[in-house]
């Protein structure tokens, strides 16, 4: 038998989480946090796929895009240690594999000096990463001009996103040593 009745509407709908069985008493904000991070984070990876797809580089990964770009920042030739620390990825293996893919494209360059390996971006790859930039200022930029208050909003933002990267590498830290 269907029932007419309606769902009752939710009166305290409290934290928006991923994973209530996480909250916390002490601090449900952080809870809070991490969806939206996670939540962030995924649109960010599809963003900065789709740029560089519409800047004509198709079929990377989100890490693939963002180490392109760490190769290119400042016009410097990166070691691979020296990204990994950068970029907080523990694993090298997963950027040195981006590296790799992105030398098949001709887009990075290796240069070999005694027994280190330094990374810079081609000219080609410069062009991308140009490219992109253009793509980034029309699609995401643009959009943030008329608000002052939320670009100094995403300037804390940026700040605190510093700070809990440190707590979380020191919680993980804490954790491996149990």
């Amino acid at each position: 038998m269907k029932s007419d009745a309606k769902p009752k509407a939710k009166t305290d709908s409290g934290p928006i989480v991923s994973s209530a069985h996480l909250v916390s008493a002490q601090s449900a904000e952080m809870s809070e946090f991490e969806f939206g991070l996670i939540v962030a984070g995924n649109a960010f990876h599809r963003w900065v796929v789709h740029c560089m797809a519409a800047a004509g580089l198709k079929d990377l990964t989100p890490l693939d895009v963002v180490v392109l770009h760490h190769v290119t920042h400042r016009a410097r030739d990166k070691r691979l240690a020296d990204i990994c620390f950068i970029m907080n990825v523990e694993d090298t293996h997963l950027v040195n594999y981006a590296l790799k893919k992105l030398q098949n494209l001709g887009v990075v360059a290796s240069q070999k000096n005694g027994k280190e390996v330094t990374y810079a971006a081609t000219d080609v790859g410069r062009a991308y990463v140009q490219r992109y930039r253009e793509i980034r200022e029309s699609c995401l930029i643009d959009a943030l001009k008329a608000d002052d208050a939320l670009n100094r909003d995403i300037g804390e933002l940026a700040r605190l996103l510093r700070v809990l990267s440190g707590m979380y590498d020191q919680a993980a830290r804490s954790a491996a040593s149990l």
